[in-house]
Formats: structure tokens, C-alpha cells, sequence
């Protein structure tokens, strides 16, 4: 099943059986898990008139009886005190109450003595704990998103709360699908097999009666992955509309910002970029950045055709049919000046920054071995003025990614002349890369270097040459879908949990990558669907990362790891 439409299913069940004008009430999670898949105008058409944050509702005292209070929300101690105080002064009319994953019988109980005055109508549990960005990829938005990073013994109370949530989540996804999956993990990863751990012991045990449903002929798969075994994907500039929004101005919940890259009319300082809303955005995401310019143009073409055809208004009947539609003319409109603004303002970012030299080299380093000339290209582009501090850092850190062993000495050079040119390097953020996601801690041939049948795919890739050499590179995650799907994932790096094991290939496949996904990621997945070969991916995600992101996260992990002398 289609993830959005899932969730929009859970809240359209909400919102449709209760009649009259509502007031929908959630929280600050619920809210990004609403708005990726219900518009406002789809809202209005449910008589849902108000929308709230649970916390913000707390300090109004106003009464609204004509209102009855639909309430979406996370089950969270914090949610259920909120709650409690609020059905011991009811304020609106009537309460009907959804969570978007498995009450505790304690908060039940909380719930049914607080609520004196009788005024909740129902209790539901509606599993759409995760935000369905796109059909098949998800993400949890986690705060914390760095802890991944760092063993259980420097911060344990963290690593609790994030190994939890993302229990959560998994559970309110298969819990949705209805189906109970095998778990395997990356072996490597410490993390990984805690939270496959934690999944499994959840599903079988503590809530499997919960979790029993009608058996497939292959049980379904859940893989859970460390960001840390492919630091190379979350790197790279990319140059596919989607992946490459995300990368050069930030998605958040399917919303652009606008205003972080200059100054625009006010309804287009944030736009929305949704494969369900926008026909345009849903054939061209994957589509690369060339492309899209021509297609562009084509949305241009055409609009200015039906701007043409309206303003040719004669008679009534021409007039009634422009009012028609309007609407239809207003959202066009509006589509081609989003889209023509993107691309736009992304072509003149990446003439500034001189991104087309920048990813050359990136997909060399990332693509293909040759390393006296990548050093030389590297250190010519270090010493280029017009080359930001930010873009310096990955290219250095792509090359020491690759090159990790074979070059400690220019390596060391590089590191002396990126902390002297740039001067918000932070010093040996690199090497604490290379400590965190270095060869050594890696499963996968990330490069394709290790695997004699890697080896002899790169060559033929070269040999047969490459279509567009700002798209070349290939993350880690699709040869991990090729080896599921030719049965070639070995159990040895990719241990099963308990003695749940598969017989046979799998037909739907979850992998979520502890650490966050990319949008490149994505791609892959969406296009590994299309292809049919009898397996359907699902993708999801700690957080959805872009560098920016995924920089942050690595100083932070940085930061911690220095204050804390657990540390070794």
C-alpha cells in the first residue's frame, strides 16, 4: 500500500464520520504527519474551521461548545497530561480522541478519570506515526538525529529516546500495512541491531496478539541500516529536481523556504512540493536538472496558450466559462511560477557557488579510482577563491573517505590546507568522519573496489561510458536492493533477529536507515518500484538529510564526544 494514501486514509476516517464544524487539535509531531498528506482547503471541505497545537490550546480558556475537538496526537506522557487537564475544564462541545500509536493501559485509565464530565465521544488508535513524505519514503523527524553516531554509554537516557521512537514509528507503519516483518541489521552496527531488537521483542512478544495478522507465503522484510555505511550519498551535490531542491534551499515537510535564499511576493516565500498535489513536480522529481529546464519551458508554453484563450472574452457564455475555470487557471498559474522560480534561483546558486566544476570532481571521488589526478583536482579547487569553505570540506572528505589507507600523507596536506584557507573548518572534523564511518566500520563496498563482481561492473560502466557525469554515482542503498532482490544479501553482515528467518525472496521490503535518508535515496527506491521485478520497497528514516544536515549532525556528535570522557 501507498504510504501517503494510508495516512490520508487514517485521517480522513477521523474527520468524515463527525459531523458539524471541528476543531482539529495536534501536536508538534502529528501536525508534519498531517500536513504532508491534507491540504487546508482539504480540510475546510471536512468543516475542520481551526487548527491547534495541543500546548498552545492549554493557555486559552475561552469556551467554544460549538466546536467539537478532534484531537490527533502522539501518545506521550506529556500529551496525556495535557489532556488530563483539559477534559477537567472541557471546553469544547464534544471530544473525540485519536493517538497515532499504542496506549498503555495506564493512560487509558488517566483518560477515562479525568473525563468527569463525559465528554469524549470515542478513543482511537490510528497508526500514522511517521511522516509519508512521498509514496514509498518516510521520515520521524528525530531532534536528536546525531546521537546515532555515538555509543550508548556517553549519553544512555538519549540513545533511549531515539532507539524508541523509532520502535515506534516501525511499529505504527507495519501495524498500518498489517503485517508482521523478519528484521535483519547491519552487523557492524551497534545501533542498528538494538533497534531491530527492540522492534522484534515488540512484535512478537510484548504486543503480538497486536501484530497477528494473516500470514503472507514470504513474510515480509524490515532492514534496518547505519547512515555510517554510506557517509558518501549524503555528501554529494545533486543534480535531480527533487534531491537537488533539498540539497541547495531545504525541504521541510514537503514545504520550501523560500526566504532563506532572498526576497520574494509574499505567497511564494514558502511553496509546496508534494507528488500528490502537483502533476508537474510528481513526473519531473527524478527528472535532472537539465531536463527540467525544457520542461519548464513546456509548462510555460502551455500556460501562456490558456492565458491567451482567457483573454479572449466576447459574450456572457465566454465569461461564465472563465469563472469556471478559474480555479483551475489560478493554480496553474501558480504551479508555473513556482517551478519557474526553483529552477531559477537553484541555476543562479549554481553559478555562484561554481557547482558544476565542484560535482565533477565529487563524482570522481565517489565514482572512480584515479587518485594522483584527484589530488591534483582537489588541491587545484582548494586553492580556488570562488569555491565556498562548505564545499571544500566534502570534497576533502570524499577523498578521505576513499583514500583513507593509501594516502595518509597527502591526506595530511589536505587537512593542513583546508584548516589555513577555510576558516569555519572546524579541526578534525574529517578525522572524525573517518573514526565514525571509515573502511574499517563499514559492511557494504561502498566504492566498489572490494567485491570481484563490483570490480567488473564499475569497468563495464566505464567502458560503455557515462551518460551524464553529474549523475553517475549510484548510492550504496541500490546494490543493497539488487543483492534482496537476486536473494544475494548475506546473512553473515546482515544477521536475522531471533529464529525468524526467511524462506525464500521477499515481496515487500521496509529498510530504514538509522542516521537518515536522502532524496537520492529515493530516487532509488522509486525507480527499483517501476521496474517491477516482483519486489516493492518501502524506504525510511531517522531524519531526511541534505550536507547541511548532515554536517550538523556530525558536529554535534563531534561536540559531545569531546565533552564526554566516556568516550575512548
Amino acid at each position: 500500500m501507498v504510504l501517503t494514501s494510508c495516512v490520508r486514509d487514517y485521517v480522513n476516517r477521523m474527520l468524515q464520520d463527525i459531523s458539524g464544524m471541528k476543531v482539529l487539535i495536534l501536536d508538534s509531531q502529528t501536525v508534519s504527519i498531517v500536513s504532508v498528506v491534507y491540504s487546508q482547503s482539504d480540510l475546510l471541505q471536512k468543516e475542520v474551521f481551526l487548527v491547534e497545537l495541543i500546548d498552545s490550546i492549554s493557555k486559552s480558556n475561552e469556551l467554544m461548545s460549538h466546536l467539537k475537538a478532534v484531537y490527533f496526537l502522539r501518545p506521550t506522557s506529556e500529551n496525556i497530561q495535557l489532556l488530563r487537564r483539559q477534559l477537567a475544564n472541557p471546553r469544547f462541545g464534544e471530544y473525540h480522541l485519536f493517538f497515532s500509536n499504542i496506549l498503555k493501559d495506564t493512560q487509558i485509565h488517566i483518560l477515562a478519570d479525568s473525563d468527569e464530565q463525559e465528554a469524549v465521544q470515542q478513543v482511537q488508535e490510528f497508526y500514522a506515526d511517521f511522516v509519508a513524505i512521498d509514496p514509498y519514503h518516510f521520515t520521524l523527524h528525530m531532534p536528536s538525529n546525531y546521537i546515532y553516531m555515538l555509543p550508548a554509554v556517553v549519553d544512555p537516557s538519549t540513545v533511549q529516546r531515539f532507539c524508541d521512537r523509532v520502535v515506534d514509528g516501525l511499529a505504527a507503519l507495519f501495524l498500518a500495512l498489517k503485517r508482521r516483518p523478519v528484521i535483519r541489521y547491519q552487523r557492524t552496527s551497534d545501533v542498528a541491531k538494538r533497534i531491530a531488537q527492540e522492534a522484534s521483542k515488540l512484535m512478537y512478544q510484548q504486543e503480538s496478539g497486536l501484530f497477528d495478522f494473516r500470514r503472507t507465503e514470504v513474510a515480509p522484510l524490515l532492514l534496518v541500516l547505519d547512515r555510517r555505511d554510506d557517509p558518501v550519498t549524503p555528501l554529494l551535490n545533486q543534480w535531480t529536481y527533487q534531491a537537488m531542491v533539498h540539497e541547495l534551499v531545504g525541504i521541510e515537510d514537503n514545504k520550501v523556504d523560500l526566504k532563506s535564499i532572498g526576497k520574494f511576493p509574499k505567497d511564494q516565500e514558502e511553496v509546496v512540493l508534494s507528488s500528490d498535489q502537483d502533476s508537474f513536480f510528481k513526473t519531473n522529481m527524478y527528472e535532472n536538472f537539465g531536463d527540467i529546464g525544457m520542461n519548464i519551458k513546456r509548462l510555460v508554453d502551455e500556460f501562456q496558450q490558456v492565458a491567451k484563450s482567457n483573454q479572449n472574452i466576447q459574450t456572457v457564455e465566454d465569461m461564465a466559462k472563465f469563472v469556471d475555470n478559474y480555479p483551475e487557471y489560478r493554480k496553474m498559474h501558480g504551479n508555473v511560477s513556482k517551478h519557474v522560480t526553483l529552477v531559477t534561483e537553484m541555476s543562479k546558486i549554481v553559478e555562484q557557488r561554481k557547482l558544476m566544476i565542484v560535482s565533477e570532481t565529487e563524482q570522481e571521488l565517489a565514482c572512480n579510482g584515479g587518485q594522483g589526478a584527484a589530488f591534483e583536482a582537489l588541491t587545484n579547487l582548494l586553492n580556488n577563491e570562488s569555491i565556498l569553505d562548505v564545499d571544500r570540506l566534502r570534497l576533502v572528505m570524499l577523498y578521505a573517505l576513499r583514500y583513507e589507507k593509501d594516502s595518509p600523507v597527502q591526506l595530511m596536506q589536505l587537512f593542513n590546507k583546508l584548516a589555513s584557507q577555510s576558516a569555519k573548518y572546524k579541526p578534525g572534523l574529517v578525522q572524525f568522519l573517518l573514526k565514525q564511518a571509515g573502511v574499517d566500520k563499514r559492511t557494504g563496498d561502498l566504492f566498489g573496489n572490494r567485491d570481484l563482481m563490483n570490480i567488473a561492473r564499475n569497468m563495464a560502466r566505464g567502458l560503455k561510458g557515462i551518460e551524464n557525469v553529474y549523475t553517475q554515482h549510484q548510492p550504496l542503498l541500490f546494490q543493497t536492493m539488487e543483492n534482496i532482490v537476486k536473494g544475494r544479501l548475506r546473512d553473515v553482515d546482515y544477521p536475522f533477529v531471533g529464529n525468524h528467518f526467511q524462506q525464500g525472496r521477499p515481496q515487500e521490503v521496509t529498510i530504514f536507515i538509522v542516521g537518515g535518508t536522502t532524496y537520492e535515496e529515493s530516487r532509488s527506491v522509486a525507480l527499483q518500484n517501476a521496474s517491477n521485478t516482483g519486489v516493492r520497497f518501502i524506504l525510511g528514516g531517522s531524519s531526511v538529510l541534505n550536507s547541511k544536515r548532515f554536517f550538523k549532525d556530525l558536529e554535534e556528535a563531534q561536540r559531545v564526544a569531546r565533552i564526554s570522557t566516556s568516550v575512548v
